[in-house]
């Protein structure tokens, strides 16, 4: 009998795992505490369709995660983006265009962990609690007191401060993983029945509560009713609000992106607050992945490298390469 390997987390770096534990022949048994795969690349429904309330867009700087994207691309599960980029600077907007490539899920940012999830076996709905060592083999326990198990080796892929919890047979990891600090983003999604008159799709914002704004019908494969903007605030004015009230969110972000658009801003026909806590690490590491071998326990994510979709990618990458070196 065959003894599976549990990956606790289904975004982008547990799916990157499991696609590599997979294609060298193992099986592999995923658990998500969410109702569906992605993580922050997860598209949240709306009134107005679906909108990406975490990772805007991604880019590929690594030949191996370039290649990935390429057979994305090829699916149809990923699209270039090219959106007409500003800056706003001191009160003042500016075009910002720049060559470098940035693509998006298409028809939303989830296409892309629906992909990679195709053949796994995914328990949804199911938060992780402990694992722990029997005799043999690990096994884990869910929120709702259920046991799940037998497996070889597990791999934690969820943000770090998640992790260090379920890292409590492996000390030294978790002592690591407990010194990653990640920094929250509250976001917010506007929906206007006209669309507002302004050129800008994408912008990079400073001197603002808000970092980052996108016109979601820009990107490619949105067939849209509304005109939906997706607005970003920054790691600061998030951890200084973190305990807001959506409404109140909405109201001081909606000032914010009325200031600085340009154009006039009526009354939005719908609106939505989402807070990621851990939205990506404080700081960059270069660990790739890290592992406890002669226990069979491994930690990925974004946070062990870049923060970004790429680092998560190539994380769970690492992580399946240390775990297949070390199989009797």
């Amino acid at each position: 009998m065959t003894i599976p390997i549990a990956i606790i987390g289904a975004g982008i770096a547990g799916l990157s795992a499991a696609q590599a534990l997979q294609k060298a022949g193992q099986t592999v048994h995923l658990f998500d505490k969410g109702r569906g795969s992605g993580g922050r690349m997860a598209s949240k429904r709306s009134e107005a369709g679906a909108l990406d309330l975490g990772a805007q867009y991604f880019t590929a700087r690594d030949r191996r995660f370039l290649a990935q994207v390429q057979e994305w691309q090829a699916h149809g599960s990923v699209a270039e983006w090219k959106p007409h980029l500003y800056n706003y600077k001191a009160g003042q907007l500016t075009p910002s265009p720049d060559e470098q490539v940035r693509w998006v899920g298409v028809p939303r940012m989830s296409a892309i962990t629906r992909a990679l999830l195709k053949d796994s076996t995914v328990n949804f709905n199911c938060r992780i609690a402990e694992v722990f060592r029997g005799k043999h083999y690990w096994h884990l326990q869910d929120t709702e007191g259920c046991s799940h198990g037998p497996f070889s080796r597990v791999i934690i892929a969820v943000p770090a401060p998640q992790a260090t919890q379920l890292l409590t047979a492996a000390p030294k990891l978790a002592a690591t993983v407990a010194s990653v600090q990640m920094d929250p983003t509250w976001a917010i999604a506007l929906g206007f029945e006209s669309p507002l008159d302004t050129p800008l799709q994408g912008c990079f914002i400073q001197d603002s509560a808000l970092e980052w704004l996108a016109r979601n019908r820009s990107k490619p494969g949105r067939d849209e009713h509304v005109d939906t903007w997706v607005l970003h605030a920054t790691a600061n004015w998030s951890k200084q609000h973190i305990d807001l009230a959506k409404e109140a969110v909405i109201e001081q972000l909606l000032g914010n992106f009325a200031e600085l658009i340009g154009c006039a801003v009526p009354a939005p026909c719908f609106s939505l607050a989402h807070r990621w806590l851990y939205a990506r690490p404080s700081s960059n590491h270069e660990w790739g992945a890290l592992a406890d071998p002669d226990q069979g326990l491994y930690a990925c994510g974004d946070w062990c490298l870049s923060g970004r979709v790429e680092g998560a990618w190539l994380s769970g990458q690492e992580a399946a390469r240390r775990l297949l070196e070390h199989l009797d």
